[in-house]
């Protein structure tokens, strides 16, 4: 069981249980590519070819920071609304494709992680995005 199934069990308010799983799985999802994606772009920094990996670079910090907006997004339960919700999933569901197609592109095993973390949060997001929808 992950800390984001602990805190959905023990938020106070009623939660409608047919998506639940799907949003610890798209938070986990989120956390988890948002370091990824970090990480990405600290070892690409120390990379000889730099100046190949400017653009690998830029979409990782882009694609950090949505999908820790999004998780944050996705933890909070209280008066949401389902349009902002909605939004930001399809954000971070681009971002992830666009930052997976990037590092796909390069031959360096921390690209290649990378590229497999943001697909899987893509895939949670369109998940999520389908069961609200």
């Amino acid at each position: 069981m992950s800390i984001t199934q602990d805190m959905i069990d023990t938020y106070p308010g009623n939660l409608a249980p047919s998506p639940l799983g799907l949003y610890v799985s798209c938070i986990d999802a989120c956390l988890a590519c948002d370091q990824a994606c970090t990480a990405c772009a600290d070892a690409c920094l120390a990379e000889e070819e730099l100046e190949r990996l400017t653009r690998c670079i830029r979409l990782d910090l882009d694609c950090a920071d949505i999908c820790g907006a999004t998780a944050r997004v996705l933890s909070r339960h209280t008066d949401t609304d389902p349009r902002v919700t909605l939004a930001q999933l399809r954000a971070c569901a681009a971002a992830c494709e666009v930052c997976a197609i990037e590092c796909e592109s390069h031959r360096h095993s921390h690209c290649q992680a990378c590229g497999a973390a943001c697909r899987r949060c893509q895939k949670a997001c369109e998940d999520l995005i389908a069961a609200l929808a």
